[in-house]
């Protein structure tokens, strides 16, 4: 059954795990620039938090052999509540032989391949069953100030783990002088809107900057809107939309297309397409919503046939933005649907 709420808080809390699933962290980042080191540092850390840690290897975490309860073949457990679990039979099978364990877990933290693209992991989070049992809380991405140079970019995961990244940590900003780092931050800001830019040294960070921040689920649409990928556009008088995928998406068959209309909905027209004529291969939606029937914005969030609408003031001129994730989408009708929508 479909359930509509209307609310005022759209805070998020680490322990309020029932009502958004596990908070999941995805660490990225290039090629040495210090993803292990910061996993230490989470693993060392001395709050209450019992977090799962999600690798490829065991072998470069430096875990203190008092600290062992117990190991097995792909999973350590550490007196201090934290497990290491290994990605070995793949990544929705490593997630749910957290999710199934007996003892509480508070967080689950992932550490990506050096020259990963962050988007096919985050679809695994939100196309899959998993989207119902986790909730993805940020995506960090390291960056190396040292090895930093122009041609960072020519790569293009490099790109996109900077793209997709709610919070960037320049890690070993020690071993450079202040106009690289100002360089370095110059390049980001080439690529990435607004970039959250948090300044380390050996990955060193205050664990409240990084874990429960709640970025991802009312901002993952912008990102993939603002991201550097191939898109369209179409225009005309009163909207305009457009869509782009990445290589990645072309070949799993997923596809993101995101629309804007300057002309407010009609909501019971809306959740008759809501509830009617969904796509089924939509596997999640975001959204800013106008209604003409309220002077509230809405922020919408669909995951697979449930979905949720939280008002809040307007901080802008009103207008609808909304994009759907999922697998081999025909964006003309999707239009077409939405367009039907409009007063």
């Amino acid at each position: 059954m479909t359930t509509m709420t209307t609310s005022n808080e759209n805070e998020y809390i680490i322990p309020d795990i029932p009502k958004r699933g596990m908070p999941v962290t995805i660490i990225t980042g290039f090629l040495g620039s210090g993803k292990t080191t910061l996993l230490n540092q989470i693993l060392q850390n001395k709050q209450d938090l019992k977090v799962a840690v999600l690798v490829n290897e065991f072998g470069d975490i430096n875990i203190d052999s008092q600290l062992l309860v117990s190991t097995d073949e792909d999973m350590v457990e550490l007196s201090n509540g934290c497990i290491c679990c290994t990605i070995n039979e793949g990544l929705v099978d490593a997630v749910y032989r957290v999710l199934e364990r007996d003892e509480r877990v508070d967080c689950m933290v992932i550490e990506t391949t050096g020259v990963a693209d962050p988007l096919p992991i985050i679809l695994t989070f939100l196309g899959t069953e998993l989207r119902d049992l986790t909730n993805i809380d940020s995506i960090l991405t390291l960056v190396d100030a040292e090895a930093f140079g122009p041609d960072h970019f020519h790569s293009e995961a490099a790109l996109k783990q900077i793209t997709y990244a709610d919070i960037i940590l320049l890690n070993k900003t020690d071993l450079v002088n202040r106009d690289k780092i100002d360089e370095i931050e110059d390049f980001i800001h080439d690529v990435k809107l607004n970039p959250k830019i948090l300044h380390t040294q050996y990955g060193k960070v205050a664990l409240p900057l990084i874990l429960g921040v709640g970025l991802t689920p009312e901002d993952l649409y912008t990102y993939l809107q603002n991201s550097e990928e191939d898109h369209h556009h179409h225009h005309d008088e009163n909207e305009h939309h457009h869509h782009h995928h990445s290589h990645h998406l072309e070949n799993d068959g997923f596809v993101s297309c995101s629309f804007q209309f300057n002309r407010p909905f009609d909501v019971h027209k809306f959740e008759h397409f809501l509830t009617e004529e969904m796509p089924t291969d939509v596997f999640r939606a975001k959204g800013i919503l106008w209604f003409s029937e309220s002077e509230l914005r809405h922020i919408f969030q669909l995951s697979g046939p449930r979905y949720q609408l939280d008002a809040d003031e307007w901080k802008t001129q009103p207008k609808n933005e909304v994009v759907f994730i999922g697998r081999n989408l025909d964006k003309n009708k999707i239009h077409t649907l939405l367009s039907n929508c409009l007063l």
